[in-house]
């Protein structure tokens, strides 16, 4: 067996051509959520991935062997619910309502601009359909959003800053303020 015990978002810091070049491995959602994993490359290899704890793995991302060598993540196909407006009977507003309530809910949640995708939930579907939005099954890689204190918007990876598995949020402010909707007590009226 392989020992993993580094990953490069991005494969940042990497030229393309070693990226290129590298074993693959294809891991759905739910392994690559696990800071601690077995997988087979495309090289028949036998991989035990162990990354710090509260690591998520992306599609793209670069698995540094002990040895040295480089494996290139893929999202793998997987089911999901792909979850579109319905263009007869509503607007894009519904598809922002439905992630606005999917987001309460927790549920792990791929936003793109036409679709949202998530694991498959018949209770979540029928309550999605029930907002006259079309929902169908598929099989496509699933890359669900870091949530709001990712580091980076892209999930709990190793930067080599520091090697716990958990982060502070009370020392620091992440910008969450309310613009625009307070009196200031100033008024801004000019007589010219």
């Amino acid at each position: 067996m392989l020992t993993v015990n580094k990953l490069l978002p991005q494969g940042r810091g990497l030229a393309r051509v070693l990226v290129q070049r590298a074993a693959t491995v294809s891991l759905d959602w739910d392994v690559r959520q696990k800071s601690r994993f077995e997988a087979t490359d495309s090289q028949g290899r036998t991989l035990g991935v162990f990354l710090p704890r509260g690591t998520v793995v992306r599609g793209g991302d670069v698995l540094v062997a002990e040895d040295g060598s480089f494996i290139a993540v893929q999202a793998a196909a997987q089911p999901v619910l792909q979850v579109r407006h319905c263009q007869a009977h509503g607007t894009p507003l519904d598809l922002m309502r439905a992630a606005y309530h999917l987001g309460n809910r927790h549920v792990p949640l791929e936003v793109r601009a036409d679709v949202l995708q998530l694991e498959p939930d018949h209770v979540l579907a029928a309550l999605l359909r029930a907002q006259h939005l079309i929902v169908n099954e598929a099989q496509a890689p699933f890359e669900p959003e870091a949530g709001a204190y990712a580091e980076g918007g892209h999930g709990h990876h190793d930067h080599g800053h520091h090697d716990h598995g958990h982060h502070d949020h009370g020392h620091h402010d992440h910008g969450h303020h309310d613009h625009g909707h307070h009196d200031h007590g100033h008024g801004h009226g000019h007589d010219h």
